[in-house]
């Protein structure tokens, strides 16, 4: 409005799932379907310099919450798997509640959990992720995953996967981001966004507090570091660990 135009922008993407008008104070609007093939139309309007608003989000230090955790020391438990083309290195959640930490290349990512009523058929991994993406284009990402695998196969925790059984208490993720640009995402059993149901700290760690009724699916911190963008050769390093209470 300020330049006096409309914008309509209409993005390509599958019918099958879905899109979503997205701000730094949260989602404004989102749409997802799994079964109809009906289009939505999602309107919205945005504040053109929102850091200039008194309701502006406090900064994030996304790296000072897994900075504070003492380097745990590394083992071999881990496995590797290619998720959108990414080479993650996992480690399984073998207990209902515990700490994890994984690392690849220069960030390790923390995980405290409690689930209730654990599935045996529900494999719980946290994946890391750090390199370059260079399908579909190259740029830099950092990424900290919480995911249930399709089996017990660890095999399928590549694989995508829509339901899980295992409900959940409380989970905590962090990462040593070197970038501050870091979306969250969590994601209930059918695929379900619970934008309201879940905070992220100043000092960068997700919180998630859910009902014994909610079956999580994917818990994420997503970084883009801009800066390393172009190629990089450096060598990966992996490390894992985990505890349980």
């Amino acid at each position: 409005k300020s330049t006096g135009l409309r914008l309509l922008k209409a993005f390509g993407c599958s019918v099958l799932a879905g899109s979503g008008i997205y701000a730094s104070d949260g989602p404004k609007a989102y749409f997802y379907n799994t079964e109809m093939e009906n289009g939505h139309l999602l309107v919205r309007e945005l504040t053109s310099c929102p850091y200039f608003s008194p309701d502006y989000p406090i900064a994030v230090n996304w790296k000072l919450s897994a900075s504070r955790i003492e380097q745990l020391p590394s083992n071999k438990h881990y496995f590797s798997g290619v998720i959108y083309y990414n080479l993650f290195f996992f480690t399984e959640l073998t207990e209902p509640e515990g700490n994890c930490a994984i690392c690849h290349q220069d960030l390790c990512c923390h995980l405290s959990y409690k689930m209730v009523e654990k599935q045996k058929d529900d494999v719980y991994v946290l994946g890391a992720f750090g390199g370059p993406h260079v399908v579909e284009g190259e740029y830099y990402l950092q990424i900290c995953t919480l995911l249930k695998c399709k089996s017990t196969d660890p095999e399928t925790c590549k694989q995508p996967v829509e339901t899980a059984q295992t409900k959940s208490e409380m989970f905590s993720l962090s990462g040593t981001f070197g970038t501050n640009y870091v979306f969250p995402e969590v994601l209930y059993s059918g695929v379900q966004l619970a934008p309201r149901e879940s905070e992220v700290l100043t000092d960068g760690c997700l919180i998630t507090q859910t009902s014994t009724s909610k079956t999580v699916l994917i818990v994420t911190l997503l970084g883009r570091w801009y800066e390393k963008d172009s190629p990089h050769t450096e060598q990966i390093s992996s490390a894992c660990f985990c505890t349980t209470n």
